[in-house]
């Protein structure tokens, strides 16, 4: 086996600090882990793309290091049938029949308000 490159001897090193800054904090460790599992497909060929996910992975270690940070978690949820039931996904309610524009921040609408707000 080859000797890793220094790009891979950074993004190890990243990924140590990335778990050793997120103890104690609430699903940090196991969100750092999801994240390098779901980018370890990536090929080594792809350089640009792993020093993007290495410089956003020092900004998120530096805001883990900061006092303010007390837990971790992801801006975007999936969505899928583990859906709350808060949500345009309740149970029981139809699905969304595609008529009108999907609201992407989930907020319910009347359907008595027209889209224009009048």
């Amino acid at each position: 086996m080859s000797r890793p490159s220094r790009l891979q001897r950074q993004v190890l090193s990243l990924y140590r600090e990335l778990l050793r800054a997120g103890r104690g904090k609430p699903g940090a460790e196991a969100r750092v882990r999801a994240e390098f599992r779901q980018h370890a497909c990536l090929p080594r060929s792809d350089v640009l793309r792993i020093e993007y996910l290495y410089r956003r992975g020092r900004r998120q270690l530096q805001l883990l290091r900061s006092g303010h940070a007390t837990a971790m978690g992801a801006f975007v949820r999936p969505r899928g049938p583990t859906e709350e039931s808060s949500g345009a996904g309740a149970l029981g309610t139809q699905p969304d029949s595609g008529a009108r524009p999907r609201n992407p921040l989930g907020i319910m609408e009347s359907p008595e308000t027209p889209p224009d707000g009048r």
